[in-house]
């Protein structure tokens, strides 16, 4: 079994749990909700101190995207939705039907969602992009308030500070 490393990076967001296998991203968690203990020396992991530089980078408005490696944890079906949120420009949106069409799922909207909701490793793989037919904000693991900050800070509206 693969020992996970894990670290808190204090973000304007909250704190959020980092999780690397060594070789990559495996999980970012918000508010220490995932339970992970803290692997001794998991805040020097490679994997770990590159994904707090870029997210530091992101939250400054400095970086529209990621250049990690990932290895999130999921059915054929869920990763193929994680890949297709990958292809959502930066300060974009998507509803989840349109996202269901882009997967090939077209009526497949709440299956779409779940594995939106599923997604191990947010903000990185952007599960926030994705919103309501209506355009309304919906279900998001680290709550809505949260979706909306990273999508004000995406589209210019909101200069997050990492303090």
């Amino acid at each position: 079994m693969t020992e996970i490393a894990a670290a808190t990076f204090t973000s304007p967001i909250g704190e959020l749990l980092l999780l690397s296998d060594g070789e990559a991203l495996t999980g970012v968690h918000f508010d220490g909700r995932h339970g992970q203990a803290q692997t001794p020396g998991g805040e020097h992991d490679p994997v770990i101190v590159e994904a707090a530089r870029q997210l530091r980078a992101y939250f400054a408005g400095e970086r529209d995207s990621f250049a990690l490696p990932l290895r999130p944890a999921g059915t054929p079906f869920e990763v193929e939705v994680w890949e297709e949120l990958r292809r959502i420009p930066y300060g974009e949106t998507l509803s989840y039907g349109e996202l269901a069409g882009r997967v090939g799922s077209p009526g497949a909207a709440r299956a779409v969602g779940r594995a939106n909701a599923c997604n191990p490793i947010p903000i990185v793989i952007p599960c926030h992009r994705v919103i309501g037919a209506d355009g309304s904000l919906t279900g998001f693991g680290g709550g809505l308030d949260t979706k909306r900050r990273l999508l004000d800070l995406e589209r210019g509206a909101l200069a997050l500070s990492l303090g």
